[in-house]
């Protein structure tokens, strides 16, 4: 009996060991529906990034790294096709603010690590903000824990809603 419960308590701990990194978006968006007004200024919008609460950030993450895809539209749908944002963190946890879509000039120490890769009418400085038209296209963030030697530490993808 003893060594069945010392087995779970050990499983059970090595899972919550293994919880990884966490990311939720924050009010107005809900992972379903681009909020209203945050779609590409072509249409209408004054986007901004999605705002994030970040958890179980590995030790040794000096940055996060966003990359923003539109998973419905191949040439922008991988590696940062809407643009890619860097956040400096501290810590285990950490929430991101939004910051201004077609700029590459952003508060709170963010940067533009690459611009999206729009062209013509749609180009941007840096993040190119949800630009469908209201097509129904999908759209994902992928948040990756850098340390200070550049590589990746941990990733985690999520949807920011449809457009």
């Amino acid at each position: 009996m003893f060594r069945s419960l010392t087995t779970f308590a050990l499983l059970l701990s090595a899972g919550m060991a293994q919880a990884g990194m966490t990311v939720d978006l924050l009010p107005p968006w809900d992972g379903k529906k681009i909020p209203k007004g945050q779609h590409c200024q072509l249409q209408g919008g004054k986007g901004a990034t999605p705002p994030m609460q970040v958890a179980g950030i590995p030790a040794g993450t000096v940055m996060l790294v966003v990359e923003y895809n539109d998973k419905t539209y191949k040439p922008l749908s991988s590696k940062g096709g809407h643009g890619t944002i860097g956040y400096p963190v501290k810590g285990a946890s950490a929430k991101l603010p939004a910051v201004p879509g077609m700029t590459a000039k952003l508060p709170g120490g963010a940067r533009v690590v690459a611009p999206a890769r729009s062209t013509g009418e749609y180009a941007s400085k840096g993040y190119l903000p949800p630009c469908s038209g209201g097509r129904g296209n999908t759209y994902e963030a992928v948040v990756q824990a850098v340390g200070a030697d550049g590589k990746v530490l941990e990733r985690v993808k999520l949807k920011i809603g449809r457009y």
